[in-house]
């Protein structure tokens, strides 16, 4: 998928009922929401499936995926909720266990952070793919960032390639599934212009790893969500606890604006 391309949609179309269907992974994110707006635009159909499967933030997700269903008039018989508990019991993830806190932003680190929870994507693509054969959708859309985010390893070019492959194999012969992940090479200042562009409601996303209520402000996640709103120029809808800052080229990059305002304001006077 082109990035010029996505960031140069037109307003989200509605769908032909009668339209081939696309199975969309929606978290409640505005990762996964763009994703949805990017199927939508193809001329796709939509099925959306929801995971609740013991993480921090699962009241806010559910709260954001019904919102966001509502508002792409998505029917009942077309919204999957499923409910695991494999996750909460495995472990491993500060997202998903009490044992493990959830660290403050550091979007300068290389390392994979513990906010990733252990082969995730491929046990959730696996569920959207099953659903998808049921349905007779060939498509399975999903949110994944691999060039503005925590360096998750299910999130990358090489994973969806392979991921694909298996899909190919364990599928019915005549199913055509393919796993799509239109946002995987735009970063999160692309993916804010390109969900405005099309219409799409980020005010009704949930992206924070902590807390139900409102954003922490504080964790990689409301990070990157609120570097990407900063860098887009436009401003992020929901609310926050505490802001946080981006890490060194962001703070350079005030210092230098801050320089700039200064010798102007000098001359000035």
């Amino acid at each position: 998928m082109d990035v010029d391309q996505l960031t140069g949609s037109p307003k989200v179309p509605t769908a032909d009922p009668e339209a081939p269907m696309a199975v969309v992974l929606l978290s409640g994110g505005m990762d996964s929401l763009t994703a949805a707006g990017v199927a939508l635009r193809d001329g796709l159909a939509l099925a959306l499936i929801h995971f609740n499967y013991g993480q921090r933030t699962e009241e806010a997700e559910y709260r954001a995926f019904l919102r966001i269903a509502d508002f792409l008039a998505v029917p009942e018989q077309r919204r999957l909720v499923v409910h695991t508990n494999f996750f909460a019991l495995a472990g491993g993830s500060a997202l998903t266990s009490s044992k493990v806190a959830v660290p403050a932003a550091d979007l300068d680190s290389k390392g994979i952070p513990v906010t990733y929870v252990p082969f995730r994507n491929a046990v959730l693509l696996s569920m959207a793919v099953g659903w998808a054969e049921v349905l007779g959708a060939r498509r399975v859309y999903y949110g994944a960032v691999s060039q503005d985010s925590s360096g998750y390893p299910d999130c990358r070019p090489p994973f969806i390639e392979a991921f694909n492959r298996l899909v190919t194999e364990g599928t019915k012969p005549e199913s055509g599934i393919q796993v799509r992940a239109p946002l995987v090479d735009m970063t999160k200042a692309q993916i804010v212009q390109a969900a405005t562009q099309m219409g799409l409601p980020l005010e009704a996303t949930w992206s924070c790893y902590v807390r139900n209520d409102f954003a922490c402000g504080a964790c990689d996640s409301c990070a990157l969500r609120l570097r990407g709103f900063e860098q887009a120029g436009i401003q992020d809808p929901i609310a926050y606890g505490r802001p946080v800052s981006f890490g060194r080229e962001a703070a350079r990059e005030r210092v230098r604006r801050l320089s700039v305002l200064l010798r102007a304001l000098t001359q000035a006077s």
